[in-house]
């Protein structure tokens, strides 16, 4: 345990703030738990897990094979006001977001002024239990899971992060991703900032620290205007919740109540779901929603322009149960399925999917085809990130550990497989041929998304465009090199058709190359490779982990 102390001049709230669209929504409860000001504080503590030293080993090829093959969504946040079981709430909330960032999780919570801060490498089960709850008490928290873009995942660089400023201290939890984090660290570096991790988070803290604005709020607000990119982030004070999302909304946010009043924040709506708080609303593109003792302030960030959300959280990130964009998530895939199944038919005799995420796109394929939807792939969910590989080289080892083929259901059979995606291919190679070594006598694969050819800079873990198939080859070219009898995509203009008013409102980048904000560094983490450390400060040490992205894909635009 690490304390830090300091002296701070308490900020009062100004009787009113310089932003237009000010609004107290009306469910707010007239009083909310408040929090005690002594005048000497400590600004927060830090705990974790883990010491610094500790380092998450890299999985083999084998052991990740069937998950390197997908984009990453990188994290989920949490935040929660005005419950006195916050930091259990926030650890449920993070356990329905698991699926969201499984590398590292920490919590932050507040008790009597001080942000205490708890995180460390892993699961949430393996990162907290019920001594470590014990150790965060108040009514006031935020969490986060992470995903690691990177070969090593240090616990420094396990959010939310924590720090001290003259006027106080500060927690955040950021989902998303910079594209001119490069610019503003060296700009900051420049000017004396000194950095402790590889995160572009920290960058954030750094601009709130060195804002000249005095009230907590416009010092967001004048960060944010620095920031280009994807961010939807929470941020805790001694007595303050704010959520914030980028200007484009590129990543989702939703808001929620429990029954006793108590305001909370996810990614998702399956965390609100957990813990039994009701969903409200997203978090508006370019807004700032402030929750205190004086309830629910939404106040408007900057401008915004057509917003521009992620059509992958429908596509394979969300939960299934979710709400995400204001669209259910099931409902989404199952109409993808059934699109697939008008558009691209074939003759079979059963529709089995790439389990998890393909599962509810076979069945609108099968519902729509009229053929019967079976379990021929059985997904074990207990494979740990360690295990015995036998010397004895077994090909399509890592696929056979975490897919097994039910013979019974695909032997002699024409199949139609689901899946969500395909990125490289190498995953869908392998699982064609366990199909066919099954006994399957024709393999059909069916993606319930356009054709990726484009890598993602807005919080997405995807290949360099190099690595991308379908940017290096045609569909029958693909459908050759994964050995499938036939290969057909979501049609682009089918997806953008079911969307109907809402299309403009998406972001297609990974499929057309456009985009909505240009990352004007051109650069993309190459999965696997990126070294995220934190041991040097430099950028120049982490470059390695960089490739530069192709010029000529990227089009400003939507």
């Amino acid at each position: 345990m690490v304390a830090a102390t300091a002296t701070s001049s308490t900020l009062s709230k100004p009787p009113s703030l310089p932003f237009n669209h000010t609004h107290v929504f009306p469910k707010t409860p007239s009083i909310l738990p408040t929090l005690p000001r002594p005048a000497v504080k400590r600004l927060f503590l830090v705990s974790s897990k883990n010491p610094l030293s500790d380092v998450l080993s890299v999985p083999t090829a084998a052991a990740t094979a069937c998950d390197d093959d997908k984009p990453r969504e990188e994290c989920g946040v949490v935040g929660i006001y005005g419950d006195p079981e916050a930091s259990r709430l926030c650890y449920l909330a993070l356990h329905a977001l698991q699926h969201r960032g499984q590398e590292g999780a920490g919590i932050v919570t507040v008790n009597n002024n001080v942000l205490q801060s708890i995180t460390g490498v892993g699961l949430v089960s393996d990162v907290f239990n019920e001594s470590k709850l014990d150790q965060l008490p108040g009514s006031l928290a935020i969490g986060h899971v992470r995903y690691s873009t990177a070969g090593q995942s240090m616990l420094k660089n396990v959010q939310p992060f924590v720090a001290g400023y003259r006027f106080g201290s500060v927690g955040v939890a950021h989902n998303g991703n910079l594209v001119n984090y490069g610019t503003l660290r060296s700009n900051l570096e420049d000017s004396g900032s000194i950095f402790n991790t590889t995160s572009d988070t920290e960058v954030v803290l750094h601009l709130i620290a060195t804002s000249k604005h005095r009230p907590f709020i416009l010092r967001i607000v004048d960060a944010c205007e620095k920031l280009k990119g994807a961010y939807s982030i929470v941020f805790v004070t001694e007595d303050k919740l704010v959520a914030v999302r980028d200007p484009f909304g590129f990543r989702p946010l939703v808001m929620g109540r429990r029954s006793n009043g108590a305001v909370v924040f996810a990614s998702e709506t399956c965390a609100l779901d957990l813990i039994e708080a009701t969903y409200e609303r997203e978090v508006f593109p370019g807004e700032v929603v402030v929750v205190d003792k004086n309830g629910v302030q939404s106040l408007c960030l900057m401008s915004h322009p057509q917003p521009k959300q992620c059509i992958f959280e429908h596509i394979y990130f969300a939960l299934p149960n979710s709400v995400v964009f204001g669209r259910s998530v099931y409902e989404s895939r199952r109409r993808f399925g059934e699109i697939l199944a008008s558009e691209s038919p074939v003759d079979c005799d059963v529709v089995i999917a790439v389990p998890d995420s393909g599962v509810v796109a076979a069945l609108g394929y099968a519902a729509k085809a009229g053929v019967p939807f079976q379990q021929g792939l059985i997904r074990s969910h207990y494979v740990g990130r360690t295990f015995i590989e036998p010397s004895q080289k077994i090909r399509d080892f890592g696929v056979k550990l975490k897919l097994s083929p039910v013979r019974a259901v695909l032997e002699g059979k024409r199949v139609v497989v689901v899946d969500d995606s395909i990125v490289r291919g190498t995953t869908s190679s392998k699982i064609v041929r366990l199909l066919k070594e099954a006994g399957a006598k024709e393999v059909h694969m069916r993606i319930a998304s356009p054709p990726i050819i484009g890598s993602c800079y807005y919080g997405v873990d995807t290949p360099s465009s190099e690595e991308l198939i379908s940017n290096r080859m045609s569909v029958e070219e693909i459908r050759d090199f994964i050995g499938s009898d036939s290969l057909a995509f979501l049609p682009f203009d089918s997806l953008k058709n079911l969307l109907g008013t809402e299309s403009p409102n998406f972001c297609y980048a990974c499929f057309s190359g456009n985009y909505p904000v240009e990352p004007t560094e051109l650069k993309v983490k190459r999965v696997g490779d990126f070294v995220d450390d934190g041991l040097n400060g430099s950028l120049e040490s982490i470059g390695g982990g960089w490739v530069q992205a192709n010029p000529n894909q990227i089009k400003a635009g939507s």
